[in-house]
């Protein structure tokens, strides 16, 4: 089996009524509008499929305020992958719209990074304003996960499988990994909250949701450094993504191929 993959972007849901100033600091223009989109990423190898991240669900997305298109697990069986056929998923970090749904995945052994845990049921979450991003039911789950012999701890650096790494960045929350993938076109970068859009790393603007500010910027360069280049590195909510890369289906700019090279450059 060769180590190149696939990558496949599900767009499951949005956030149109949305401004700047909710995803950059100290932004000139902090009150025009700035949509932001959701994304599930599939990675395909011959029989093989891992997900990264599991969105989240209905209820959520009442309680959230946010659109919800299409339920995730419906979504990748409209793209033909059954959720309980899926057994390698990773969790890039456990805020809500990353890490819900985790029961539709009922046979998959989950990677995390364990600073992610231990942020996500320490202290820190006594703290409003820290534990906003994560849902309780969400990170219980998880937790149920780990007493069932199905979550597999990395600490820093990881291979998830051949093709397929984990890097640890940390910055928007303590134990967020960005997810490097070899294709066809060379080393791909998932980088999932690490950038939520391109602007964030191209000119090093942070997010306002975020544990450690240096760690942001700092991630902004890692996630450059391994990826191939500055067009493999694909941000986490940009509506961009979907411009850039083309669609796995005619008429259907939901789910986009990344493992392909880009339809314009960025």
């Amino acid at each position: 089996m060769s180590d190149h993959w696939e990558i496949y972007a599900l767009k499951y849901a949005d956030h149109t009524d949305r401004i700047r100033g909710e995803s950059f600091i100290f932004d000139p223009n902090h009150d025009a509008p700035l949509a932001l989109d959701y994304y599930i990423w599939l990675l395909r190898n011959g029989d093989r499929t891992i997900l990264v991240d599991t969105g989240f669900d209905s209820k959520e997305s009442i309680v959230r305020g946010r659109t919800l298109l299409e339920e995730p697990a419906n979504l990748l069986k409209r793209f033909g992958v059954a959720p309980d056929t899926i057994d390698t998923v990773i969790i890039t970090h456990m805020h809500y719209d990353h890490a819900g749904s985790l029961a539709d995945f009922s046979h998959a052994t989950f990677h995390l990074q364990e600073q992610e845990m231990s942020y996500a049921t320490g202290p820190c979450m006594c703290h409003d304003t820290l534990r906003k991003p994560y849902t309780g039911d969400h990170v219980c789950t998880m937790v149920k996960q780990l007493f069932a012999g199905r979550l597999e701890f990395h600490n820093g650096p990881g291979l998830v499988a051949p093709g397929v790494e984990v890097h640890l960045v940390g910055g928007h929350s303590r134990g967020l990994q960005c997810v490097r993938v070899m294709t066809d076109r060379g080393w791909v970068v998932l980088a999932s909250d690490a950038s939520h859009y391109y602007e964030h790393f191209l000119t090093g603007k942070p997010f306002p949701i975020v544990v450690d500010v240096e760690d942001m910027l700092q991630g902004f360069k890692t996630i450059q450094t391994l990826a191939q280049s500055v067009n493999h590195v694909i941000p986490g909510h940009d509506p961009l993504v979907r411009q850039y890369y083309p669609a796995a289906f005619n008429d259907d700019d939901t789910i986009i191929r990344l493992d392909l090279p880009p339809v314009t450059n960025h």
